[in-house]
Formats: C-alpha cells, sequence, structure tokens
C-alpha cells in the first residue's frame, strides 16, 4: 500500500493552459519526488484589448509519500 499526497498548484503562462500546467509541473518537480499524477482542478485567463493575456491554472499534483 502507497501513502499519496495532494497539492495544490497556481501556474501561469502567456502561451496557453496546457504551458500553465507544465509550468506548475516543473515547479512542483524542484521541491517534490515521486509525483504520479496532475489534475486541472480550474482554468482561467485574463483579458487585454479584447484578446487572452495570461492563461491560468489550479491543478491539484498527487505524489508518493516514502
Amino acid at each position: 500500500m502507497a501513502v499519496l499526497k495532494v497539492i495544490e498548484v497556481l501556474a501561469n503562462s502567456g502561451k496557453s493552459w496546457e504551458d500553465a500546467t507544465n509550468q506548475a509541473l516543473e515547479q512542483a518537480s524542484r521541491s517534490v519526488k515521486n509525483i504520479r499524477s496532475i489534475y486541472i482542478n480550474e482554468q482561467s485567463a485574463t483579458v487585454k484589448d479584447g484578446k487572452i493575456d495570461d492563461y491560468r491554472v489550479n491543478v491539484k499534483i498527487t505524489f508518493e509519500v516514502k
């Protein structure tokens, strides 16, 4: 049996929601090991001059505690 923990991470990107998700995973990977999954909890964006300016994601990252 594995013990798993979930953390919530907020990230943003000027490119896309996918890139913002990758940014969240890269940032979490710097301090958290044994990441098992990532769940996109919420997506949003800011708008400037009628166009999307910044993509934002709120993700849940699951990792194994050893």
